[in-house]
């Protein structure tokens, strides 16, 4: 009997961006796969970054095993990758995105897909929008719709982590004030420049899904099996769907990988992902 040939060990390389060098991971597909789709893993924000590597990873395995390229690039300022993260901008993000995607297009992959995890899902979203016709679908991991709300909850880590060691509390307001009078914010290990402040402020998912003209699928990760979508996403969801977007969601029983810090899978999330890449339909 002859044995099946996996997926190729992972390619580390750098790659040009448009603020500078760029760590990627290539996972080239297996030699049995027939498939020419390529992936491009957008990933979430700080310390979630860190946190969702080890479901990123075996994603990215499962995507080369099923005959789908994937590349995992750390944007600027992130990781192993060129600059600092006080120097990281929104629109950096973007085009580095941009860049990782005309990456896997040289390398003969297509159509491109994007796996959007966290704040990862919303400039998934803003690059498919602003990129049409080279994207045709999108996987979202536990979406943030607005990057207001994101911003928030990391300014109250810092909040959290003030209280009782100053005279003088701070407030999240506090912090938009130093954000708009163009002063940075290190919270939890991470300075933010208010440039990235600001672009998060006004970045909101809802427009995005007409705008972008590719399917979705809106994945929900929650403890308890038989949980409905959040609220907020059921508002964004059913309006995309009203407005004609090829949209499905799906709620996936497992723990918040990206949220805490023993090494967790949810290996549920990692079939559907790939089937969701690897199906011809919307």
């Amino acid at each position: 009997m002859t044995a099946v040939a996996g997926p190729p060990p992972p390619e580390p390389f750098f790659l040009d961006g448009p603020a500078g060098r760029l760590f990627g991971l290539y996972y080239p597909p297996a030699p049995s796969g027939n498939a020419k789709r390529g992936v491009v893993v957008v990933p979430a924000f700080a310390e979630e970054m860190n946190q969702s590597r080890r479901m990123v990873a075996l994603q990215a395995r499962a995507l080369a095993g099923a005959g789908i390229g994937a590349l995992v690039v750390d944007v600027y300022g992130t990781g192993d990758s060129a600059g600092d993260f006080r120097d990281a901008r929104w629109q950096m993000w973007q085009g580095d995105i941009g860049a990782a995607i005309a990456w896997l297009e040289t390398r003969g992959h297509g159509p491109i897909g994007l796996l959007g995890i966290r704040l990862g899902g919303l400039l998934a979203m803003e690059i498919a929008a602003a990129n049409p016709g080279r994207v045709d679908r999108a996987v979202l991991w536990q979406p943030i719709a607005r990057g207001e709300r994101m911003l928030t909850q990391f300014l109250r880590l810092r909040v959290a982590a003030a209280m009782g060691g100053s005279a003088t509390q701070e407030t999240t307001n506090a912090l938009r004030d130093a954000f708009a009078g163009g002063q940075a914010v290190e919270i939890a290990g991470y300075e933010i420049a208010p440039e990235l402040a600001a672009a998060l402020d006004s970045a909101d998912i809802t427009g995005l899904g007409t705008a972008a003209g590719i399917s979705v699928a809106w994945l929900e990760v929650v403890a308890e099996d038989g949980r409905p979508l959040s609220p907020a996403s059921r508002k964004v969801v059913d309006g995309w769907s009203e407005a004609g977007v090829p949209v499905t969601s799906a709620i996936i029983p497992g723990d918040a990988f990206w949220s805490i810090q023993e090494t967790t899978i949810v290996p549920e999330l990692l079939d559907v992902t790939t089937e969701l890449f690897d199906s011809v339909g919307p």
